[in-house]
């Protein structure tokens, strides 16, 4: 109703000018001269709304007012009432072309901000044509509209959706952070737009939607302003702002809290120095395998730029490191995301060309560990106005942002949306489980690590907690060698082929570690042959350097590789080729420099099956190859 009256109003106003004489600032009605200094003063004190109204009032005192719609288009335009903005610039138009200029570039933000860029740029492009003066503001319009009349050309797909009632309400809400299974969200709200708090909502997959949310309480939740938070991809730990708390190191630092095994969160804590500095530190963005720190840092020089800080063997962070100039630049780079890949990081920047503001930008992660070139999300995802803080869900396909869209519930609200396949992460699985001892059953602490298997590279790698759970990212599209290590044990093997896996699924492995004893063995699924060969598969050597590394840990063991077969050939045939492969791991391991004296190559053939011979998968577990310890 009221955006209709606006617009009747303007209509009315419209009809008056045809009569109204052309009115400066100079020769106004001192009462709608103060009217305008009072709407002067209301812009200067961010009272926009104050504002319009008082120039309203200047214009029906004197409906010819140049000064007052010149003012008006630059208000609206502040305010993203990018309709009213230009209806106000064309009656002005009519009513005095030569006082236009001083509206121009509020006028081409308006056009852009309702997708007409190409009206937007032949704006500011007459602008800089006819001004006598250099203007860098000018210019660097011109740049964005040229930068998005191209990319409005080719929009992107994009239909956004309000995750309704139980998320939204009239206060603001924003900064969406998820788990990896996808079952909780994490999000700020501005109660009563004064305090900001943590909500979290759990979904409901037999119903398809969320939950009532519902605050996350004391000690999390206080009378202090707490937000920009992400919930780790187990949901077991919490980083966030906090802004002029008791005991900081800056105007804003970053805390975390621990859930514990009754499902309690810790007082909060700084994370200290390194991290948090007499700087504002802000926007922390955990990787799934909670080893490596994003967050925003905005020094008095540099102003606004992403930084990463790894977790150290001790246990602390180490110092942060400025993501390269593919990343930052000398502009603002804000809200960080990296996905549950590990390998795309999202992030908003007003350096990289984008419509004009913040807009958000994707990087892959390069072989070389660098980051690629920041790539633009396009329209109509980034427009003229801010665009910040997208995270995408490890379905790689999901993504969550904050908007005060027309169907928003009050300010702002979180939509999801679906992202084009482009602009897509990997979709990433899960591991989860726990660690225990194989003979007391009492759970360990231990280290849990994926490889990929093609490249030798560490893909992820997680301590457990202290009671042994675990879970670990499973980026779709690579094969993976997955272990777990704890001193005085032999170490898990297990593989997960998922180069061409399709559906969506989670894996749980609670996994037995055998203590280092005689007669202990364990099976290693990660030495590969090609059939009815003996040639170790280059994939091999991941699996054999751990071989290696545990008998220089332990140079007093003796013992046995052994190979095996199905029951697939003759007898004879089955016992050479499990013998032949049982030698290449003895020899590689002579290789790597372990004394041939402590190894003792076997070949079993068929003889020892784990599983029965009739169906695929029970050929494929008889097929192995396993070390046994003779002596301690």
């Amino acid at each position: 109703m009221r955006r209709v009256l606006l617009l009747t109003s303007s209509c009315f106003l419209l009809c008056l000018e045809l009569s109204a004489q052309v009115i400066t600032y100079e020769n106004a009605k001192k009462k709608a001269q103060k009217t305008f200094d009072d709407a002067q003063m209301a812009v200067r004190e961010y009272r926009m709304t104050d504002a319009i109204d008082l120039l309203k009032d200047a214009v029906r005192q004197e409906p010819g007012f140049t000064d007052a719609y010149g003012q008006m288009v630059i208000t609206y335009a502040e305010m993203k009432q990018y309709k009213e903005a230009i209806i106000n610039y064309e009656t002005l138009k009519r009513l005095d072309s030569l006082s236009t200029r001083p509206a121009m570039l509020s006028y081409s933000k308006a056009l852009a901000g309702e997708g007409r860029f190409s009206e937007a740029l032949a704006t500011v492009t007459l602008y800089i044509q006819t001004n006598k003066t250099k203007s860098a503001r000018a210019e660097a319009l011109q740049k964005a509209y040229t930068f998005a009349a191209a990319a409005a050309a080719k929009p992107v797909p994009f239909k956004p959706r309000n995750l309704g009632d139980s998320i939204n309400t009239k206060d603001p809400e924003y900064f969406p952070s998820l788990t990896i299974d996808g079952k909780t969200l994490v999000f700020t709200r501005r109660v009563n737009n004064k305090n900001e708090d943590f909500y979290v909502s759990e979904k409901d997959d037999s119903l398809g939607c969320w939950l009532p949310a519902y605050g996350f309480g004391s000690p999390v939740n206080t009378a202090n302003n707490e937000g920009a938070q992400n919930i780790s991809q187990d949901g077991n730990m919490l980083v966030f702002t906090g802004c002029d708390f008791p005991g900081g190191r800056g105007s804003c630092d970053i805390y975390y809290t621990i859930r514990t095994e009754e499902g309690l969160w810790v007082e909060p804590m700084n994370m200290g120095s390194p991290i948090n500095t007499r700087d504002w530190e802000s926007q922390p963005s955990l990787s799934a395998d909670r080893q490596t720190l994003y967050f925003a840092r905005e020094t008095a020089d540099a102003g606004s730029e992403i930084f990463m800080s790894k977790l150290q063997p001790n246990g602390k962070w180490g110092f942060p490191e400025r993501l390269d100039s593919n990343i930052n630049t000398p502009g603002r780079e804000t809200t960080p995301f990296i996905h549950p890949d590990n390998q795309t990081l999202y992030f908003a920047s007003n350096g990289h060309q984008g419509f004009g503001d913040m807009d958000i930008f994707f990087s892959r992660r390069q072989p070389d560990g660098s980051w690629g070139p920041a790539v633009n999300l396009g329209y109509p995802i980034n427009t003229v106005d801010e665009d910040a803080s997208l995270i995408v869900a490890a379905d790689g396909k999901t993504a969550y942002f904050a908007s005060d869209r027309s169907d928003s519930r009050g300010q702002l609200d979180i939509y999801s949306f679906e992202l084009y396949p482009e602009a897509r992460p990997q979709r990433t699985l899960f591991v989860r489980g726990y660690v225990y001892d194989a003979k007391t059953k009492r759970r360990l602490i231990g280290n849990v690590e994926l490889t990929d298997l093609e490249t030798g590279k560490t893909a992820a790698v997680v301590r457990t907690d202290r009671i042994g759970n675990y879970l670990i990212p499973l980026p779709i599209g690579k094969d993976y060698a997955f272990n777990v290590n704890r001193k005085g044990y032999l170490f898990y093997s297990d593989n997960f082929s998922l180069k061409n896996k399709t559906d969506d699924s989670m894996f749980v492995r609670d996994i037995p570690l055998v203590p280092l004893d005689t007669n202990a063995v364990m099976v290693l699924y990660n030495i590969f042959f090609d059939t009815r060969q003996f040639n170790l598969k280059p994939g091999s050597e991941i699996e054999l350097n751990r071989l290696v590394g545990l008998m220089q840990e332990n140079p007093t063991l003796i013992v046995e590789i052994s190979g095996h077969t199905d029951n697939i050939g003759n007898d004879k045939d089955n016992m050479i080729l499990s013998e032949r492969r049982a030698q290449a791991v003895v020899k590689y391991l002579v290789y790597k420099g372990v004394s041939a004296e402590r190894l003792q190559a076997k070949g079993y053939g068929e003889t020892m099956p784990v599983a029965e011979n009739n169906t695929p998968g029970g050929r494929a577990a008889n097929r192995r190859t396993e070390f046994k310890i003779l002596k301690l």
